[in-house]
């Protein structure tokens, strides 16, 4: 699991279709994704006969939802998982994912990994239109308008869904015959196809498929709907071509696993070349270069490699951290800190340090790291950051803070150096990490640096949208109904 500063991770979904052991490769593809969320984690089978679909859901880890019997019981040839980290919806189990229905249409079972922008009016639609919702979630949304036929809106049910939700997603459906995966039109969350003999797979990223040992096929496209059913894989675009893409740029700098391959690049060679690039715009005289685990370590190792100063992981990471109960005072801050993260002092000991670090979003943290430092004995402190400062909001599925909790958003440069204590302070540029990743500025999502959102929103759109829920007015025994006599 990673332990690095940024306040959340994103979802992974991954599904199968025609293997006798589903549910046992959606849990280790599941395992696999583990980092993308932590919150909980759901499993959902389905069998060839027609049969009630069966699901597990519960919160926590993968490995603390799901003991061995929950496998045996999960029979199936065909099932979606889903590890999530809540971005519209709070984490409660009733949260959980995969969201399982039975509608006019059958059973369905969707996993989501994203954001949408225009949930919060949508499910006011639905809702007026007497649709019941169970949880606060935008992907229930999408069940929704999925179980409903709109005749004024040409194409299947899915197409039709489709079509009013904006935002970020990528899904994995399993209805009663087949399993499908959409993506967005603007791709911003990865999605990939793999094979496994006779069995296709689908999941967030391409180190799920290498450890259940299926080849990769290639990814869904954006704004495509790939289906796989007894006649095989077809796959359709529904939707208008937009003028870009907008793959999410941070899942280069952070999310993916380094052993994943986004649009054809290696995640880890890409932060590598971050780190070298980050070295050649801001070089310093140091002694040592130092990694902060894990996120930080292959941008360090290109930043080492550049500048021809050693690498020493002189950050220790502890693997085994659990939540903590406590309250937050200063206390638990600087203990949560240490514990994650300790230090090696007679490494860093009257030296000069360059500590590379993938982001840095509040800087609690990374002042915290800077204090170790100087506590240790470190003789002067240098900070790069393989990404550009972050200013403004996420609204496509990563739970960035309100801007004014962002510290680049509220101090110059100059200030945040002098705030983290530090000696120096140096941010990865725009240009820098779009060339690392080898892709033209047109292909990604930039908005957290810039500024500039693909889709639009509106500014109460944000994670808490679907939990504030209005004081309806409406009386479920309207007046003239007792006038008449009608009471209960």
């Amino acid at each position: 699991m990673k332990t690095s500063h940024i306040p959340t991770h994103e979802c992974g979904v991954f599904g199968v279709y025609n293997h006798p052991n589903a549910a046992e490769l959606t849990y280790y593809g599941l395992y696999a994704l583990q980092h993308r969320g932590q919150e909980s984690a759901g499993i959902v089978t389905a069998r060839d006969d027609g049969k009630p679909f069966r699901a597990k859901r519960g919160m926590g880890l993968v490995g603390q939802v799901f003991q061995e019997g929950d496998l045996k019981e999960l029979v199936g040839t065909r099932a979606i998982g889903h590890v999530r980290y809540s971005t519209t919806g709070s984490s409660t189990l009733k949260n959980a994912q995969p969201l399982m229905v039975e509608s006019s249409r059958g059973q369905i079972a969707i996993a989501h990994n994203g954001n949408l922008v225009n949930a919060s009016s949508l499910r006011e639609e639905l809702e007026a239109d007497g649709s019941i919702f169970q949880t606060t979630t935008d992907s229930e949304v999408i069940l929704h308008l999925i179980s409903r036929r709109n005749p004024t809106v040409g194409g299947g049910s899915l197409s039709q869904a489709l079509s009013r939700v904006h935002g970020a997603y990528s899904l994995v459906i399993m209805g009663e015959n087949e399993v499908i995966a959409a993506r967005d039109p603007f791709g911003f969350r990865p999605l990939v196809i793999g094979k496994l003999e006779d069995a296709y797979i689908f999941s967030s990223e391409t180190c799920a498929l290498d450890l259940v040992g299926a080849e990769f096929v290639r990814e869904v496209q954006p704004g495509e709907v790939v289906v796989v059913d007894p006649n095989g894989l077809r796959s359709f675009k529904p939707h208008a071509e937009p003028s870009r893409e907008a793959l999410c740029i941070f899942e280069f700098v952070y999310f993916a696993r380094p052993d994943s391959a986004l649009s054809g690049r290696n995640v880890s060679h890409a932060r590598t070349r971050m780190g070298r690039e980050l070295a050649k715009l801001h070089p310093v005289e140091a002694d040592i270069v130092v990694p902060v685990p894990d996120s930080g370590t292959y941008a360090a190792l290109g930043y080492s490699e550049q500048a021809g100063i050693p690498l020493d992981q002189a950050f220790v990471r502890n693997h085994y951290i659990g939540r903590s109960f406590l309250q937050p005072t200063q206390l638990i801050r600087d203990f949560n800190v240490r514990v994650k993260l300790n230090l090696i002092r007679s490494a860093v000991q009257g030296k000069r340090v360059v500590v590379v670090d993938d982001s840095i979003v509040r800087g609690t943290t990374a002042r915290a790291r800077v204090t170790n430092l100087r506590e240790a004995g470190a003789k002067e402190v240098h900070i790069r950051v393989s990404c550009p400062p972050h200013r403004f909001s996420c609204h496509y599925g990563i739970d960035f803070p309100n801007p004014k909790d962002l510290l680049a958003n509220r101090m110059t440069k100059q200030e945040i150096t002098k705030y983290l204590g530090a000696d120096s302070l140096g941010y990865l540029d725009v240009d820098g990490m779009v060339r690392a990743c080898g892709l033209p500025a047109n292909k990604f999502c930039l908005a957290c640096f810039t500024g500039d959102y693909p889709v639009p929103f509106t500014a109460e759109d944000d994670k808490e949208v679907l939990e504030r829920r209005r004081l309806r007015s409406v009386s479920l025994v309207p007046e003239e109904e007792t006038r008449q006599g009608f009471l209960l």
